[in-house]
């Protein structure tokens, strides 16, 4: 027989029913997870930054990404080998700040310049923007790489043009591989800028996130609704409209992302289906099957995937899509191993 446990005196009903303690120490004790189960990184709880263990490595480009926690595994999740040298994690939804990204632009520079990827948010802009010019202050060459690769809405009310969204992680594959390889500073950053103007992403949302410190969703979204185009931190897409079928809104994505990106019978892409959080693999790998289809009969070649969660949005039920379109040097570099937490393959 079971018997319930009695809580202890001073418990309190959480206001949100997360597995949290106090939704203000969230992202340090996230922080604190990480570092006990990847002892190949080091975590800087102090600065706030997660870096490689072996950082910095004399004459290799130095990648370094960030912005607001709760889109694991972006950043943090992509530091290791063969991607990120360095992330900077904010707090929930909140771009980290200058001091805390040039610290880990600083740790992991190892004489050869440093690589900052932005995703395209006005706090992440002007703070990794800021953190750059204090580097050059101290003699450290800063390259970035922004990120701007969400087509459903032109500006939001995050953003000065389009988000940066899914298309992250593969400029951080991408470009981490050519950095892992040797190549210069000039050479890391403009590979990342081709792997952003080869890409163009869109995504649904079929509920609203719920924040630790909010506890409640942060907007209202009837059963029968969705938001097309929405945005990583819940901001308004294109519209609502009425829950179809998924075939359905697998084609409106698609044309979409054809629309802003277009693609031509022949061409090969890298396909990136992404959870926002909530959303189960059965429903991601149905949607992938749709998407082949669809690609298949417009004579589009996949010739990479990859599916799963990797740019969330904390509990959010939704998905992204994100097509990039394919050069061979793109699939070589892709192909490289990479031996971070929420990305390994190869050696």
């Amino acid at each position: 027989m079971l018997i319930p446990r009695a809580p202890s005196p001073d418990w309190e009903e959480p206001a949100v029913k997360k597995f949290i303690n106090d939704p203000a120490d969230v992202v340090a004790e996230a922080l604190a997870g990480l570092a006990a189960a990847h002892p190949e990184l080091r975590v800087d709880a102090a600065e706030q930054y997660i870096a490689r263990a072996d950082a910095p490595r004399s004459g290799k480009v130095a990648l370094v990404s960030g912005g607001g926690s709760g889109h694991e595994p972006l950043h943090g999740g992509f530091v290791g080998p063969g991607m990120l040298d360095a992330a900077c994690p904010g707090e929930i939804f909140t771009s980290p700040v200058p001091d805390q990204i040039l610290a880990a632009t600083k740790a992991v520079d190892g004489g050869a310049g440093v690589v900052h990827i932005v995703k395209n948010y006005t706090g992440d802009v002007m703070n990794f923007q800021l953190a750059a010019e204090m580097a050059a202050d101290e003699n450290v060459a800063v390259e970035t790489v922004l990120v701007d690769d969400d087509v459903a809405v032109e500006d939001s009310t995050w953003t000065a043009g389009r988000r940066g969204t899914g298309a992250t992680l593969l400029v951080e594959k991408i470009a981490g591989a050519r950095a892992e390889e040797g190549g210069k500073l000039a050479e890391v950053a403009a590979i990342g800028r081709e792997v952003n103007t080869n890409s163009a992403s869109f995504a649904y949302a079929l509920t609203a996130v719920t924040t630790p410190a909010a506890g409640r969703p942060g907007f209202d979204l009837p059963d029968d609704e969705i938001e097309a185009g929405v945005g990583i931190h819940g901001e308004p897409g294109r519209r609502r409209e009425k829950l179809r079928p998924a075939n359905d809104l697998v084609a409106a994505a698609l044309d979409a992302i054809l629309e802003a990106k277009p693609l031509t019978a022949s061409d090969e892409v890298i396909v990136l289906v992404n959870g926002l959080g909530g959303t189960p693999l059965i429903e991601l790998y149905l949607v992938y099957g749709t998407l082949a289809k669809l690609l298949e009969a417009r004579g589009i070649t996949i010739a990479r995937r990859l599916v799963g969660n990797y740019v969330t949005s904390l509990d959010m039920a939704g998905l992204s899509i994100t097509l990039t379109k394919a050069t061979d040097e793109f699939l070589r570099l892709w192909d490289a191993p990479v031996s971070t937490p929420g990305l390994r393959w190869g050696a």
